[in-house]
């Protein structure tokens, strides 16, 4: 009985073995070296040092010239904040109010634009242009454009509530009841053209067989956007609510240019010209600036993890 004569394996030709991956070089090494480290450095050096240096200055007494004055007095900076400095509850509660009203009015209306852009009218990208016109400009050329708009004697509101109502005089920035509300008009002017690019580029990847879907099912307009459009974009909204919030809370510029330099002008107290009056003001308080700053940042992170818990939280029910 003859054994059967067993074939060898067909030998694979070069293009079907497996290539063995390629060791990295000492160039590949050294570029991905600089291409990491630099960024990490650049973030540890300026955000999270000056972060840390900030926490730990909160609760000493140093007037930022010499490191040898630094003097520990642990949480009585934060103490004479609570109950001993008149301009920081207005402050906060500007914050809020301005965090309120961003919330409320520039977001939901930025938000509504891009969804009648989206919708390809008749010369979109002219409208899309001229509402993102002023998010190229910074907030200090904002404010002096808004200065000129709101100057007493020959701005141009006056000027026009002098043609209708003769005789009509309002200082709208020197008004403790009306300043914060006229900075307010400015910021929201080039906050709703960020807040629609954002979400304008959110809708464009949106899929609009999700859309035909619900028209076929009967759903008009306004309720295919809350029930299938604004639920599915919800990465979008989540980076609209922490803009919203940072652009809030750290809001400096345009009130600086408005309210006349550094010092809070009464009615237009916040945090963040708290903070730098007292750091790099006539009197130099670091510590005390430096607790300003730490309990900006607590209000910061409360505003936005307690969205975020709430989201997150729905999600896992």
């Amino acid at each position: 009985m003859s054994s059967a004569r067993i074939a060898p394996p067909p030998r694979q030709s070069a293009r079907q073995r497996p290539r063995r991956p390629r060791r990295l070089g000492p160039g590949d090494r050294l570029f991905l070296t600089v291409l990491i480290g630099i960024p990490l450095l650049a973030l540890l050096v300026f955000v999270w040092l000056p972060a840390l240096a900030s926490l730990g200055l909160s609760f000493t007494s140093w007037d930022g010239i010499d490191l040898s004055d630094i003097h520990w007095t642990g949480l009585d900076n934060y103490h004479q904040i609570l109950t001993n400095y008149p301009p920081f509850w207005p402050a906060v509660r500007h914050n809020l109010l301005w965090l309120l009203f961003t919330a409320l009015l520039p977001t939901p209306f930025g938000i509504f634009l891009a969804y009648q852009l989206d919708r390809k009218i008749r010369f979109t990208r002219v409208y899309q242009t001229a509402i993102f016109l002023p998010m190229v400009l910074s907030l200090a050329v904002v404010g002096f454009i808004w200065e000129i708009i709101y100057n007493p004697d020959s701005g141009l509101l006056n000027g026009l509530l002098n043609a209708a109502a003769p005789g009509r005089h309002i200082d709208w920035l020197g008004d403790p009841d009306l300043n914060l509300w006229a900075v307010l008009v400015a910021s929201a002017w080039r906050h709703t053209g960020y807040i629609m690019i954002l979400y304008l580029a959110g809708l464009k990847g949106f899929d609009p067989a999700l859309k035909e879907a619900a028209s076929l099912d009967g759903a008009n307009g306004r309720q295919t956007f809350l029930r299938v459009v604004f639920p599915a974009l919800k990465p979008v909204n989540i980076i609209i609510l922490v803009v919203t919030v940072m652009e809030s809370l750290r809001a400096f510029d345009i009130v600086y240019v408005l309210g006349g330099g550094v010092g809070s002008k009464p009615g237009m107290e916040l945090l963040s010209l708290l903070i730098t009056d007292n750091i790099i003001g006539e009197s130099s308080h670091v510590g005390y600036g430096s607790a300003l700053a730490v309990v900006l940042l607590l209000l910061s992170l409360a505003a936005i993890g307690s969205f975020l818990f709430q989201n997150f939280r729905k999600e896992d029910q």
